[in-house]
């Protein structure tokens, strides 16, 4: 089981928003949606709102044309309101969109310019709604801080600066970046760790915002990114350790949002969209991709 999500994010010093002196606004669930939490237009990202949403546009449909999408209404219109309600309570400044690609695989994919995806198999794997607005929050909240555009604007930056191709390999790697293939140069790598905490410290504040329970975001995230038994895997990883992510969420739950009274965790509609879900055909096979076979590892005569 995976996520993979293709984004960048607002660059930070540490891993936890809680462990720095971040803006007041930044600590404040009632400032949602009236502060500006991403990469303005500027040196930090070349890249305009507008310029973002048309390139989003374009990445999608390529993207869209490489997997295979469940076209359901009872799925999309749920998600949709779901969608709806989150971003009411979020920082966005593009509009998202939210889209499902028909796999039995785990994952999710967010697109510069709003566009998210989830898969089938990581819908059927949540157990409450909660969890499912805590996947969409999340997103979210990288479309929020400019993410993908923030991480575009890096890596043209080393390109133009030409700095060594020191880099890493594909283990614990989400995806690549640019044109580096398989490998991702520790500079980049290094901002997309500190990087990936700004979606678990604004998308926890989303679903918050949004009349969930905190702790969904917690069980979400033990779902979805299971600990690595290898430390090679672990030091390649955009992501801390499991357990100090955890500690991290615990920490800010407590710091940051104060008691609810009233807090979503699961609803009645969940439990009629995942049996929706299940009752659905199973997503068809995917081609086999051919297999190329080096000549040089032809047997010698």
């Amino acid at each position: 089981m995976q996520i993979a999500l293709v984004i960048g994010a607002v660059a930070h010093p540490t891993y936890s928003f809680a462990e720095k002196k971040s803006a007041k606004a930044d600590r404040d669930i009632n400032a949602i949606g009236h502060r500006v939490i991403g990469y303005p237009t500027g040196p930090n990202n070349w890249y305009s709102l507008t310029k973002e949403e048309e390139l989003g546009t374009r990445v999608s449909a390529a993207f869209e044309k490489s997997v295979p999408l469940l076209r359901d209404s009872v799925t999309e219109s749920y998600l949709d309101r779901l969608l709806h309600v989150i971003g009411q309570n979020s920082d966005a400044k593009l509009p998202i969109t939210i889209r499902v690609i028909d796999s039995d695989e785990s994952y999710a994919v967010t697109l510069l310019g709003g566009h998210q995806y989830l898969t089938r198999g990581l819908l059927l794997e949540l157990q409450n709604e909660g969890e499912l607005a805590a996947a969409i929050a999340r997103g979210v909240a990288h479309t929020a801080l400019r993410s993908a555009t923030g991480e575009l604007t890096r890596v043209e930056l080393i390109n133009l600066t030409s700095l060594p191709p020191i880099s890493v390999g594909p283990q614990g790697v989400a995806n690549s970046t640019a044109g580096w293939g398989l490998g991702i140069p520790l500079a980049v790598l290094s901002f997309r760790r500190k990087d990936e905490s700004s979606g678990d410290y604004f998308g926890i504040q989303y679903l918050y915002k949004s009349g969930y329970a905190p702790e969904c975001f917690i069980s979400f995230v033990q779902k979805v990114w299971p600990p690595s038994a290898s430390t090679t895997s672990q030091a390649f990883s955009p992501f801390p350790p499991l357990q100090e992510r955890l500690k991290v969420l615990q920490k800010e739950i407590r710091r940051l949002l104060p008691a609810q009274s009233e807090a979503i965790t699961d609803t009645a509609d969940f439990e009629s969209f995942r049996k929706h879900m299940a009752g659905l055909p199973p997503p068809k096979p995917l081609p086999k991709r051919p297999i190329l076979i080096r000549s040089d590892s032809q047997e010698s005569n």
